[in-house]
């Protein structure tokens, strides 16, 4: 299938195939660099309140991203963000439990 866009009076062909790819591969390098992050955090037994502050502001901005993309019927982003919440809950829970207990 092939979208046609016009600029300037020559045409540019879209392969939408290829374009199809992206949500997908956009989702999976986002999950991965979550699991690093989290690597991280486990590996140096982190308590830095910066860390604890990305996860929260990351997880409002995954919330809101979840509610426009319920709105726009766009599962990979219903699915990246979601899987960014749970393992920035996860991380957070982590933090807070080693700032607790040091």
């Amino acid at each position: 299938m092939q979208n046609k866009l016009y600029l300037n009076n020559s045409l540019i062909s879209i392969e939408m195939d290829s374009l199809d790819n992206i949500p997908i591969v956009a989702t999976s390098i986002s999950i991965l660099a979550r699991f690093i992050f989290m690597y991280l955090i486990w590996k140096n037994k982190s308590k830095n309140s910066y860390s604890l502050i990305f996860c929260i502001l990351s997880i409002i901005s995954s919330s809101m991203w979840i509610y426009y993309s319920v709105e726009i019927d766009n599962f990979p982003i219903i699915f990246r963000s979601s899987s960014e919440i749970l393992l920035l809950l996860i991380s957070s829970i982590y933090i807070i439990y080693n700032k607790l207990n040091t």
